[in-house]
C-alpha cells in the first residue's frame, strides 16, 4: 500500500469516527428528550438546598440537570469537528474551517472548566454527612459559590454555551460555502444554532421568558439533530470513499 493509500485510510477512519460521534450525539439528544418526560425531568432546582436534596434523592437526575449529558455531547463534538475540519482541509475554505474547530474546542474547554456537576454531588454528600449546622452553614456557602458558576444556562455557563453555538453557525457557513456538504446540512446548521444562540442570551440574561426559551430550545434543539444526521450521513460516504471528496 503506498503512503498516499495509506493516507486515504487515515482519513477515511477519521470520516468515519466523526460521522459514528455525529450520530452519537443525536442519541444524547433523544435520551436528554425522553429524561425530560420522566418523573421529575423538567423539575427546576431554585436554591443550593433544593440542589442537595435532588442530588441526595435521586444522583443521576442531579448530575444530569448540572449538564453531565452536555459534557458527553461536548466529548463527541471533539472528534465531529475534527473530522468536518479534515473534510475541508484541501478546499480553499479550510482556514475558516480549522476556526470554526477552534472556537468548538475553546467553548468545550470552557465549559468543561466552568462545570460543577460532580462537585456538587461531592458536597451534596458532605451536606448530608454534616454534624454540626455551622458545618452545615459552610458547605451551602460553597454550593451556592458552586452554583454561580457552574448552573447551566446562567451567565455562569454562558460563555461556553455561546462558543460551541457560534462554532456551529461557523461552520454551517463553511459546509454552504464549500459545496463538500448539502446546503440542507448547511441550513439546519445555521439555523438551528443561531436559535440556540438566542435561547443561550435569553435564558441567562432576560428572566421570566420560560415559555419563550422552552420553544426555542426545542426548535433549536431538533434543528441541530437535523444537523448531525446530515454531516453524519455526508462523513460516513466520505469514509467509503475518501479519495472521491
Amino acid at each position: 500500500m503506498t503512503n498516499s493509500e495509506n493516507n486515504q485510510a487515515l482519513w477515511g477512519r477519521i470520516y468515519h469516527i466523526g460521522g459514528a460521534a455525529a450520530i452519537g450525539a443525536v442519541l444524547v439528544g433523544v435520551l436528554e428528550i425522553a429524561i425530560t418526560f420522566l418523573p421529575g425531568g423538567n423539575v427546576s432546582c431554585e436554591t443550593v438546598l433544593d440542589w442537595f436534596w435532588l442530588f441526595d434523592e435521586n444522583w443521576f437526575m442531579g448530575l444530569r440537570n448540572m449538564g453531565l449529558l452536555n459534557i458527553m455531547l461536548d466529548v463527541l463534538a471533539i472528534l465531529t469537528y475534527f473530522a468536518l475540519y479534515a473534510a475541508h482541509r484541501q478546499d480553499r475554505h479550510k482556514p475558516y474551517a480549522a476556526i470554526a474547530m477552534i472556537i468548538s474546542f475553546l467553548g468545550i474547554g470552557v465549559f468543561l472548566a466552568t462545570n460543577r456537576a460532580f462537585p456538587m454531588l461531592a458536597l451534596s454528600n458532605q451536606y448530608a454527612a454534616a454534624a454540626t449546622d455551622a458545618q452545615r452553614t459552610v458547605i451551602e456557602a460553597a454550593g451556592q459559590a458552586m452554583l454561580s458558576v457552574g448552573q447551566s444556562h446562567t451567565p455562569g455557563t454562558f460563555l461556553g454555551f455561546i462558543l460551541a453555538e457560534v462554532a456551529g453557525i461557523v461552520i454551517s457557513i463553511v459546509m454552504l460555502r464549500s459545496g463538500i456538504f448539502s446546503k440542507a446540512s448547511a441550513y439546519a446548521g445555521m439555523l438551528g444554532f443561531g436559535i440556540l444562540a438566542i435561547f443561550e442570551f435569553l435564558s441567562s440574561f432576560i428572566a421570566g421568558l420560560s415559555n419563550v426559551t422552552m420553544a426555542l430550545a426545542m426548535f433549536g434543539g431538533l434543528l441541530s439533530m437535523a444537523w448531525y444526521i446530515l454531516i453524519a450521513r455526508r462523513l460516513f460516504q466520505l469514509a467509503r470513499n475518501p479519495a472521491a471528496q
